[in-house]
């Protein structure tokens, strides 16, 4: 019999949903979505707590809960390394990642990309491919663990639960941006993480503690007699009941089917630097921090916050065997149809299982609006940062001369596209039923993210790297990853009880060695056409490499000298005549309408020995949309911009993106430097800060590597 919530439990579940949709309202008429950098980057204003919070939500979506506890109930500890990976690439986002993109003064991952080796092909590569990730790893696998939470617990029709939690979402998403987002995932990591603790304290308890756990757990296998007389199945054959030898090792033997430990230190720790480090969904957050030092406290929260899913997710799923043996661990694949409707396994009910046999009433409905809020936080962070790549990375290319408002618009309306494709996608999730969705997630990452791992890496780390090498590494890793995700789709896994007949290079190649291969054939390639073709120009690399950071001192001196230069050009130009320094490509006719501050917010120069303009502070503190070798588009400007008659604006606006010079060079050389300043000014750190965050991350990275030994040994 399902048990189904009661009157308590609807009422938390109610009091959630009216919270959330308050908290997306209230940040909708506190704080300026009017802009690029107020919708998609919350302003630069973020607090490394409520980023922290955020980064640990976007990342621990309803797959978790279902997949990890899933692959704990089937495989044990095993799952968990990634858990512990994680909190180590998380230091290595804040330490070296995050300063290079500050430093570069960019909003996203394919900016980035066309920054570093200028033109635009692998703009458009990393961001196509970043969307189709979105909706085959995430998206889907997202949708089916939340609707299957929702089935197992309530019995409700799928598309219907699956459409309203898709909407409320989005109409967070549309409303707030990411301003919303991450106050909504502070209350939600809260949620979850109260709400999995009870769960765990509660299964600990009813098992007798954490060694009992390991201890039954080894026992944990199906009464064949009993299922056999319970259940009318005509094949009797039974496959995978008992628990696997090495199930309390989290590292195994090079051979493991599961994790494999050549392989997942070589190949699955590059195909995890691209999400933690590259992903547009991960990055967006830190990229809102007030500064560098709230940007490195929030990853190290995020690193603290990721010793959690291996006690809260995982073990709950491994009790969940062994208090339900007999549904978990089917013993074929006719039993397992029966069970939950799927042929593969029903490892993936492990979970909600748990809860609905074991929290009493109450506590059932904070459980289920722990659900809702895991699957509606990785939706809005997906919503949100699909929005941000496609506008700014996909739309700027089409209509170069697009202005604040319109790219706000189309951020919202591709919010509602993607909602279209989600919906869309339900009948596939529901036929698309693995024996272990978190495996199934990462291999098709592992297929398709180390060749982008690889040109991050070098882009950031070798200077020599060229916009050539990169493209014909990263598309030759890209054919061969795409192929071999082809093919493994082709030949699927058979069911435990009937021959394997798969090719021996697709059954006995573990897909994380195929990761590694992918990783070093990108780096070769590129090593090798960058070096026979011509370096990159100097801009290119000034300021988006590590070794950039070192020498920020000198740059920023250079960049005060030319700065005053490039005021005192314009000021002069300005009294010779105003026709050379129209502001944002106005006509002649309507000069007479600009008011003198028009003129003096691009080209006043003051007496201080700072020379950074003084624009609002949501403004002031995010680098203004900077493309193609970082020529300035004047985006998000002043009031004055968006009364401007909306013809005139397009006739005039200056073609920036194809590096046309104009007249208004000078109030781009005043806008570049001005923004490089500011970035510099966020990359500033005290001696006492930098040694209290340095020291957290000594903690929290021996921390991890103990983490790995204990469970491994």
């Amino acid at each position: 019999m399902r048990a189904s919530l009661e009157t308590a439990d609807i009422a938390i579940v109610a009091l959630y949903f009216v919270l959330v949709m308050c908290i997306g309202f209230f940040a909708m008429w506190k704080y300026n979505r009017s802009t690029v950098s107020g919708y998609f980057l919350a302003g630069r204003s973020m607090t490394w707590v409520a980023i922290g919070a955020s980064l640990f939500v976007s990342n621990i979506g309803s797959e978790h809960f279902i997949g990890l506890a899933g692959s704990g109930a089937a495989s044990g500890f095993a799952v968990g390394a990634w858990e512990f990976n994680a909190l180590m690439l998380l230091q290595l986002l804040g330490w070296v990642f995050v300063p290079v993109y500050i430093r570069s003064g960019v909003y996203t991952m394919p900016e980035y990309l066309s920054k570093r080796f200028g033109g635009h092909r692998i703009q458009i590569y990393f961001a196509a491919l970043s969307l189709i990730l979105y909706i085959f790893t995430k998206l889907s696998v997202d949708l089916y663990s939340g609707a299957l939470f929702i089935q197992e617990s309530l019995g409700w029709n799928l598309y219907l639960s699956v459409i309203l939690l898709i909407g409320m979402t989005a109409l967070l998403t549309v409303t707030g941006g990411l301003v919303a987002v991450i106050y909504t995932d502070t209350l939600q990591a809260l949620l979850m993480i109260i709400g999995a603790l009870t769960l765990m304290i509660i299964s600990l308890m009813e098992v007798g503690g954490f060694e009992e756990v390991k201890r039954r757990y080894m026992l944990a296998s199906p009464n064949i007699t009993s299922i056999l007389l319970t259940y009318n199945i005509s094949n009797t054959d039974s496959c995978n009941v008992d628990p696997k030898p090495d199930a309390l090792k989290m590292l195994r033997e090079p051979t493991d089917e599961d994790i494999p430990w050549p392989g997942f230190l070589l190949g699955q720790t590059p195909a995890s630097v691209w999400y933690w480090c590259a992903d547009q969904v991960i990055v967006q957050r830190v990229l809102a921090a007030k500064n560098i030092a709230h940007a490195k406290g929030s990853t190290l929260m995020a690193g603290f916050l990721k010793l959690l899913p291996m006690f809260i997710i995982v073990v709950p799923g491994m009790i969940s065997r062994i208090l339900f043996a007999d549904d978990i661990a089917c013993i074929n694949p006719e039993h397992c149809f029966q069970v939950c409707g799927s042929r593969a396994g029903c490892s993936n009910i492990a979970y909600p299982r748990l809860v609905m046999k074991l929290v009493p009433v109450g506590l059932r409905g904070l459980m289920m609006a722990v659900m809702i809020a895991a699957l509606m936080s990785d939706l809005d962070s997906i919503f949100n940062s699909a929005s941000t790549i496609f506008t700014l990375d996909v739309y700027k290319l089409i209509r170069k001369s697009a202005t604040s408002r319109e790219l706000m618009i189309v951020g919202r309306v591709f919010v509602a596209f993607m909602v279209v494709i989600s919906i869309a996608w339900v009948p596939i999730i529901v036929e698309m039923q693995g024996g272990q969705m978190y495996l199934y997630i990462q291999e098709v990452a592992d297929y398709l993210t180390p060749p982008v791992a690889a040109l991050f890496l070098m882009g950031i780390f070798w200077k020599r790297c060229n916009e050539q090498g990169a493209f014909y590494g990263g598309m030759a890793g890209f054919v061969l990853g795409a192929v071999r995700l082809i093919l493994a789709f082709i030949y699927r896994a058979p069911e435990c009880n009937q021959p394997d007949t798969r090719p021996s290079f697709i059954k006995n190649i573990h897909y994380m060695y195929v990761a590694t291969a992918l990783f070093w054939i990108t780096g070769i390639v590129t090593f090798v056409v960058s070096l026979l073709t011509p370096p990159p120009t100097k801009e290119q690399v000034r300021t988006t490499t590590f070794w950039a950071l070192k020498s920020r001192n000198v740059k920023e001196n250079a960049a005060k000298g030319e700065l005053y230069k490039a005021q005192e050009k314009s000021i002069f130009k300005c009294n010779e005549n105003a026709n050379h320094i129209i502001p944002n490509g106005k006509s002649e006719e309507n000069i007479k309408n600009i008011k003198p501050e028009d003129i003096n917010l691009l080209v006043t120069c003051r007496d201080d020995s700072n020379p950074v303009i003084s624009v609002s502070h949501s403004e002031v503190e995010t680098p203004v949309d900077c493309y193609s070798n970082g020529q300035a588009a004047l985006m998000g400007e002043k009031k004055h911009e968006e009364e401007t008659d909306d013809r005139e604006r397009h006739l005039k606006f200056i073609d920036w993106f194809c590096g046309f010079k104009s007249k208004t060079m000078n109030k781009r050389a005043v806008r570049e430097m001005e923004e490089e300043t500011v970035c510099l000014q966020m990359l500033e750190e005290t001696p006492k800060v930098k040694l209290l965050l340095n020291t957290g991350l000594v903690c929290v990275c021996s921390l991890g590597i103990f983490m790995f030994v204990y469970f491994s040994l």
